[in-house]
C-alpha cells in the first residue's frame, strides 16, 4: 500500500466519498486487523477496535495533514489508539486470550511500548491531555473538543498539535 495509492482515497473520503472509503477499507483493513490483533489477542475485540477504527477514519480524514506521517501510518496510529482505549474500558490485557499464540518476546515488547505509550501520556500538560484524549480516544471532533473544554478552537488544535509532537518525541518515533 503506497501513498500515492491511499492519499487520494483520503482526500475523497474527506469529501464524503463513500465508494473512496469501500476502497481504502479494502485495501488496508487487513493490515489494520493483524495490528489490532497482535495488541489485544482477542478476534473479537480487535474486530471491534477495527469498527470504531475505520469510524474514526472516516469523521477525521479530513484532518490528516501530509507532515505526520504516511496515511497508513496515521489509520495505525487511531488503530492503536481505539485498541488502547478497549483495554483501558474494558480492563482487558492482551495476555489474557490464548486464541493466537505470540511470542512471549512479542508479549513482552507489546508491554513496553504500552507502558511507555502511558507514561508519554502522564508527561503532557493536563489541556494537552484533555484535548488528545477527547480527539483520539474518546472520537470528537475538534468543534467537539472546543465546546467540551469551553475553549477557543485555535487553542485546542495548538494543545493538539503541541501534545501530539510532545508524544512523538517522548516515544522517539
Amino acid at each position: 500500500m503506497e501513498q500515492e495509492e491511499l492519499l487520494p482515497l483520503l482526500y475523497r473520503i474527506g469529501r464524503g466519498e463513500q465508494k473512496a472509503f469501500a476502497s481504502l477499507y479494502e485495501k488496508t483493513h487487513r493490515h489494520l486487523y493483524a495490528v489490532l490483533l497482535k495488541i489485544l489477542r482477542q478476534r473479537d475485540l480487535a474486530e471491534e477496535a477495527l469498527q470504531d477504527a475505520f469510524v474514526q477514519i472516516w469523521r477525521h480524514a479530513d484532518s490528516y495533514h501530509r507532515g505526520r506521517g504516511t496515511v497508513l501510518t496515521w489509520m495505525v496510529s487511531i488503530a492503536r489508539y481505539r485498541a488502547l482505549d478497549i483495554i483501558r474500558y474494558k480492563k482487558v490485557r492482551p495476555e489474557q486470550s490464548l486464541e493466537d499464540d505470540v511470542s512471549i518476546s512479542d508479549n513482552t515488547q507489546i508491554k513496553d511500548e504500552q507502558t511507555k505509550l502511558y507514561h508519554c501520556i502522564e508527561e503532557l500538560d493536563n489541556d494537552q491531555r484533555q484535548a488528545i484524549s477527547l480527539a483520539y480516544f474518546h472520537g470528537l471532533s475538534h468543534e467537539q473538543v472546543k465546546h467540551h473544554l469551553g475553549s477557543p478552537l485555535g487553542t485546542v488544535k495548538s494543545w493538539i498539535r503541541r501534545g501530539l509532537n510532545n508524544l512523538m518525541q517522548c516515544l522517539s518515533l
